[in-house]
């Protein structure tokens, strides 16, 4: 069942510490501050997560297996914003979303819906699968040595209940039995979220900022599992003096179904 508008609000917060030792140093105060922006960054994934009970109300449980979404990250989210995540119907099995702070500000917006996305074919699909260990070193991302056309290295992410339970508490506030049940679904934000580890599976790079994500759902995708990510580095461009890199990924369950496709795009070298 779908409904034609839905909405959540809450208080933006810090998802971890607030510290420059963090593996993207761009959430802490120290950093964020360095670079021109008045306090912490909220993580975009974490954000996103955000929206998902609204997306849900809306769209229903069906979306989390055969739906849709695409985000921009507009503004910066900050801790303490009071933020409204809006979803609104405004085509057949389309919806557009939105989160939205105290100053009327669509710090993320995009749309959302229910089957194939009509971008679903241009998500290119790693033939490298099978999870490879990190190597001790690892060289740093430039535009220069992006591997754009290439796959990059795979990576298992072990997702126990007790995991999806800590997600779900610590990140998103959200402790509906959909997530913390045994049996229920991978949160939308972790989904979105292995996305920047993968790629620092293959490279090192700092600070970074969460541009854009495109998420295709193909499969319930069940907590309780190894999941693994398979990426392939699409493109590399420059604008406004942000290095920006374009990601497309493979969520891969532990019989090897596909469970999402999925678009990232960073900027992996933050201009000042």
């Amino acid at each position: 069942m779908t409904v034609a508008a839905a909405e959540r609000h809450l208080t933006a917060f810090l998802d971890g510490e607030d510290s420059p030792d963090v593996l993207n140093p761009i959430h802490s105060t120290a950093v964020a501050t360095a670079y021109g922006f008045r306090g912490p960054l909220v993580g975009g994934v974490t954000s996103y997560g955000w929206m998902a009970p609204a997306i849900l109300e809306a769209l229903g449980q069906r979306w989390l297996e055969d739906g849709w979404v695409e985000v921009a990250f507009r503004r910066p989210i900050f801790p303490g914003d009071e933020l409204t995540a809006r979803v609104d119907a405004v085509a057949e099995s389309v919806w557009e979303v939105a989160m939205i702070n105290q100053d009327g500000e669509r710090c993320i917006a995009g749309s959302a819906g229910l089957g194939r996305a009509t971008w679903f074919e241009d998500i290119t699909v790693p033939q490298r699968r099978e999870p490879e260990p990190r190597p001790e070193s690892l060289p740093y991302l430039t535009m220069e040595n992006a591997p754009v056309g290439q796959d990059l290295r795979p990576l298992a992410f072990p997702f126990s209940l007790e995991d999806a339970r800590t997600y779900a508490r610590e990140k998103q506030r959200d402790e509906s039995a959909l997530w913390t049940a045994p049996g229920g679904r991978i949160h939308p934000g972790w989904l979105a979220g292995r996305m920047t580890p993968l790629l620092h599976h293959s490279y090192d790079y700092t600070p970074s900022i969460h541009a854009r994500s495109r998420i295709q759902h193909l499969a319930p995708a069940i907590t309780g599992q190894t999941i693994v990510y398979a990426g392939h580095f699409v493109e590399t461009f420059e604008r406004n003096g942000h290095h920006y890199g374009v990601v497309d990924g493979l969520m891969l369950s532990e019989d090897g179904r596909e469970l999402a496709r999925l678009r990232h795009t960073t900027i992996f070298r933050v201009a000042k």
